[in-house]
């Protein structure tokens, strides 16, 4: 393999991407089709569906736009014959969607356990059984996991917990999937505030971000930064590698409770 800028390209493939409606996810759509890919989007926010597929259109590509609960089963389903229906393959899956809120563990009820599980986890191992079939070989996967994968989490224990199996599920795909060269891979993200993020900042009682900001060694990011890192998993010149997970936090996972002082030090 020689390096050069056609690795980067995506053109005429075929992209997937879950929770595309705003932030992380809608900036990966457009990323990807910017690269050369169509993008198949979908989120439970239909109405802003529509401008992200105007984004992607303007790129030259094709969108496709479905409104949907990853959560459901049958939907998911549904979504996948849709794709077929309008691509024949898929040669990018990337799953976005997910969610959290803050509380401590006891005060969670079985309720919001089972909606942690369903939207950060269980509906990832949905979405990659029916989208399989229409992988092409040499196809890559990218599951968005989350710092919290990797540390402790206190006020977030079952989205950390759930965040931690998708990082173990990707490892073991990457290596049920290795026959077909389906590279599978993760993204674990912090420092990226979104629109969707305003209300679980505010309930921690960092409305503002600054001290997150504070804490990160490079402060915070922007979902296009997210998007690079998923378009790079995608390409070819990600081609050898996979079970991985890129840290894209800003430093968040090498400092591992170091904070810098004013001063230029730091303090742990």
């Amino acid at each position: 393999m020689t390096i050069d800028r056609s690795l980067v390209s995506l053109d005429d493939r075929v992209a997937v991407v879950t929770g595309a409606a705003a932030g992380i996810g809608r900036a990966t759509a457009v990323g990807l089709a910017s690269f050369g890919a169509d993008v198949a989007i979908c989120d439970m926010q239909g109405d802003a569906l529509g401008e992200v597929a105007v984004d992607i259109t303007a790129l030259g590509r094709r969108a496709l736009v479905a409104t949907v609960d990853v959560r459901d089963a049958d939907a998911v389903e549904s979504f996948a014959s849709a794709v077929e229906s309008e691509f024949g393959r898929v040669d990018i899956l990337v799953n976005n969607a997910g969610g959290t809120f803050y509380s401590l563990f006891l005060d969670v009820r079985p309720k919001g356990v089972q909606t942690m599980i369903a939207e950060n986890f269980t509906s990832v191992v949905q979405v990659i059984q029916s989208f399989a079939p229409l992988l092409t070989d040499g196809a890559s996967i990218v599951n968005q996991t989350s710092v919290e994968a990797f540390r402790a989490a206190p006020g977030f224990s079952i989205y950390a917990a759930m965040k931690a199996a998708v990082e173990q599920l990707t490892r073991t795909l990457a290596l049920e999937f290795a026959e077909r060269r389906i590279r599978v891979n993760c993204v674990a993200a912090d420092g990226i505030p979104t629109s969707s993020h305003a209300a679980l900042a505010e309930s921690i009682g960092d409305a503002d971000h600054a001290e997150l900001a504070r804490v990160l060694p490079l402060g915070l990011g922007t979902p296009d930064d997210c998007a690079a890192a998923v378009a790079f998993l995608a390409s070819d010149l990600s081609r050898y590698m996979t079970g991985n997970t890129l840290h894209l936090d800003g430093g968040s996972n090498a400092a591992r409770g170091w904070r810098p002082r004013g001063d230029g030090t730091w303090e742990a």
